[in-house]
């Protein structure tokens, strides 16, 4: 039975336009369940609505604090009993307790070469650094920012000269097929995280598997 997944947005959600392709086109074995927005104008819950998928939202802002609107969210999703959850384009740092309570099922994707540049304006960094290379990893989510086990890595090579925009777009084309791919991976069982680390075909991993594109 295909893997139960929850995706998680906040604006245009292109991410999500690449699960729902890969599983429309059966190159993705997962059943999207659900596809939550925090906010209610993302044009990713029309993406979802046009492809058949259930969504909910609801906003931060009515909430105190983070941990209750978590609590709010999780409430959601525990409703369609997801095996995976995906952040794509979701912009909310998780509480601990949302990130205990789905230990081992959340997937986030950061737009660097993890470890390099956690955090924001990750491709200005790398072109003023000189990198020779650039990408995107997919990783599972603990209380760390941008510091879970990695699974799966995509980069491509820095063209000299050219702009901080122009590497993102070629860096979001990556993102659209090794996410979907690394989601794959967990939602067959191949990849799982335990005791704070990840598996890979049941072997410990210390480094993504790298994908490398033109």
């Amino acid at each position: 039975m295909a893997c139960r997944t929850a995706i998680l947005i906040s604006g245009s959600g292109t991410n999500l336009q690449a699960f729902i392709d890969a599983v429309a086109a059966g190159d993705l074995d997962l059943e999207l369940s659900i596809v939550f927005s925090n906010r209610p104008d993302a044009y990713g819950l029309e993406r979802a609505a046009r492809a058949g998928i259930p969504t909910a939202c609801i906003e931060h802002g009515q909430f105190e604090d983070r941990e209750s609107f978590d609590r709010a969210v999780a409430a959601e999703l525990d409703a369609v009993q997801p095996e995976l959850i995906v952040l794509a384009g979701f912009m909310r740092i998780l509480s601990p307790w949302f990130v205990e309570h789905f230990e081992g099922r959340i997937l986030n994707i950061h737009p660097a070469l993890l470890p390099k540049y956690p955090g924001l304006n990750t491709h200005q960094r790398a072109l003023d650094a000189g990198d020779e290379w650039h990408g995107s990893t997919v990783h599972f989510v603990t209380e760390e920012l941008d510091g879970g086990p990695r699974i799966l890595a995509g980069r491509l090579r820095v063209i000299p000269g050219e702009s901080a925009d122009e590497l993102q777009t070629r860096v979001q084309a990556v993102e659209h097929q090794i996410y979907p791919e690394a989601a794959g991976l967990v939602g067959s069982g191949r990849a799982v995280f335990r005791d704070g680390q990840a598996l890979l075909d049941g072997e410990p991993t210390t480094e993504p598997v790298v994908r490398s594109f033109a």
